[in-house]
């Protein structure tokens, strides 16, 4: 039976501690804020520092090396450089919305992505077996291309909720719940794993109908013409349109308004 220990038991921590002790591993007591990690490394198969990435360096070097233990971080962005002096390391980076520790650990065994990298065969074989366990599925990633990884991760995430508050507030101004968008936005995001980003455009900027958007733009409040030009543009490249600026009081500038 693996073993593991969780440094810093939040909302990843808990989730992964969770998820692991259900699949059969032996979960050690979590290590935190304020505790002597000298020994936390001993006696365990993984030890897990799920901080948050700013002080993963400085819990790292709190930790004397154990021979065998790997040591690991969930930082999606962050190499493995940051857990030296450890001889194995690895970065096991879940690639879930984890709000709560009790979601996230559903999550985390429903077929989850798992951006993986490692320094040494027994790092690289604890990694594997933790994605194993938890049915996952492993994206190697070197760590030349975690920074662009995460900052796509995030844009996924974190970017979509702030999209989607942007609907809920111009929704609000007509009177509409948020609750009334969201199966679109699921159809919306069945078609593009169906048929690709492009094909799945639709909308006036895919057909190049400025009139709308220059009627959509005069009926926002000015506080939300800025997040919705820009999304217009990115709309209008998807689709391979030139660029048609708007002006923010939501009068077109190309003699169309």
């Amino acid at each position: 039976m693996a073993t593991v220990r969780i440094i810093g038991p939040g909302r990843a921590g808990s989730a992964l501690a969770l998820a692991l002790g259900a699949a059969g591993w032996e979960v050690e007591p979590p290590y935190r804020r304020g505790d002597d990690l000298a020994h936390a490394a001993i006696g365990v198969d993984l030890l897990v520092i799920a901080t948050p990435d700013s002080v993963v360096a400085d819990v790292a070097v709190e930790i004397t090396p154990a021979p065998g233990t790997v040591v690991a971080h969930l930082a999606g962005s962050l190499g493995l450089d940051i857990l030296e002096p450890h001889s194995h390391r690895s970065s096991i980076h879940p690639l879930v919305s984890i709000p709560r520790p009790d979601v996230g650990s559903r999550r985390l065994v429903e077929g989850a992505w798992f951006a993986v990298a490692a320094n040494s065969d027994g790092a690289e074989r604890l990694a594997a077996q933790v994605v194993s366990d938890l049915n996952g599925r492993e994206i190697r990633l070197p760590d030349e291309h975690r920074v662009a990884y995460h900052a796509a991760a995030c844009v996924a995430s974190n970017h979509l909720v702030a999209l989607l508050a942007h609907v809920e507030r111009i929704a609000a101004t007509a009177g509409v719940p948020l609750e009334a968008y969201l199966d679109l936005v699921r159809g919306t995001v069945d078609n593009v794993e169906a048929m690709g980003a492009r094909a799945a455009l639709t909308g006036p900027a895919a057909r190049g109908d400025t009139e709308t958007i220059t009627r959509h733009l005069a009926a926002l409040d000015p506080a939300e013409r800025p997040t919705y030009q820009a999304l217009v543009a990115e709309a209008r490249r998807l689709a391979g349109h030139e660029p048609a600026p708007v002006s923010e009081n939501g009068h077109g500038t190309n003699g169309r308004a």
